[in-house]
Formats: structure tokens, C-alpha cells, sequence
């Protein structure tokens, strides 16, 4: 339940500025929406609209791999360097072409998050280039 209210401030309040510290809180909330937006019952573990539309065939892993591009082009926006953003489209891709084999994929997806690993990587530029967008959270 926490993780649902968390998710619905960070979605309600998104800025729409081409500032850091706006493409961080829409990176931030994208990538909960799409890893952790729900939790299943009885295993206690999150999943998100990332595994969720991979059940659905090819439409549901395109629909992913185009989110979680979007995560790439905002870091794009960020001016990251050329090989942090080859190693985040890798990491879409890899999720992509895995999630569409059948059955194997959609097991595949509950497992490997390819967009908490690229914020991960978005959140160290940030914090080394843009320091003020940094979020203390208590």
C-alpha cells in the first residue's frame, strides 16, 4: 500500500520543465510505474507495467520497450555521455528481445528491470553533475 501511495504523489505532481530536477522526478516516477506500480498478492513482490504489458504478445513488449526508451531520451535530454546512454539502450534492448520470447520472456521480465538499472545510472550523473536535484528522503 505504501509503495501505491508513493507512486500516486510522485505521479500527481510531475513537473513538465526541462530543468534536472524535472527530468529526474518524471525518470523517478516513470520507473516506479513501470517496475513497481503493484505488488502480488501472497509473494509480496512488486511488479510494474514493464512486466505487466509483456504478457500481452508483441504489442505489450513494444509498448515497454518504447517507455523505457523514453527514460533513455530524458537522459539524453540530461546531456549524459554517449556511452552511458549505449550501455541504457543495452539494457532496453536486452530486456525487449528477451521479454518476447514466449512464456520464458514473461518470466523474464519479473526478474530483470532494465529501467531501475538505467535510473541507476541516471541518479549517479545527477548526483555527480547536477547535485542539487538530489532527494533526502527520511
Amino acid at each position: 500500500m505504501a509503495e501505491q501511495a508513493t507512486l500516486h504523489r510522485m505521479t500527481s505532481e510531475l513537473p513538465l520543465g526541462r530543468d534536472a530536477a524535472s527530468i529526474r522526478r518524471r525518470i523517478e516516477a516513470l520507473e516506479a510505474l513501470l517496475e513497481r506500480a503493484f505488488v502480488i498478492p501472497g509473494l509480496n513482490r512488486p511488479v510494474g507495467l514493464d512486466a505487466i504489458a509483456g504478457l500481452v504478445p508483441v504489442a505489450g513488449d513494444f509498448v515497454a520497450a518504447a517507455l523505457g526508451l523514453y527514460i533513455v531520451w530524458e537522459a539524453r535530454n540530461l546531456g549524459m555521455p554517449k556511452w552511458q546512454l549505449a550501455r541504457m539502450l543495452g539494457h532496453v534492448g536486452f530486456d525487449a528481445l528477451l521479454g518476447s520470447v514466449p512464456v520464458a520472456g514473461d518470466l523474464f521480465d519479473f526478474v530483470y528491470r532494465s529501467n531501475s538499472r538505467n535510473l541507476r545510472i541516471i541518479r549517479k550523473h545527477l548526483d555527480r553533475h547536477h547535485p542539487e536535484t538530489t532527494i533526502l528522503e527520511g
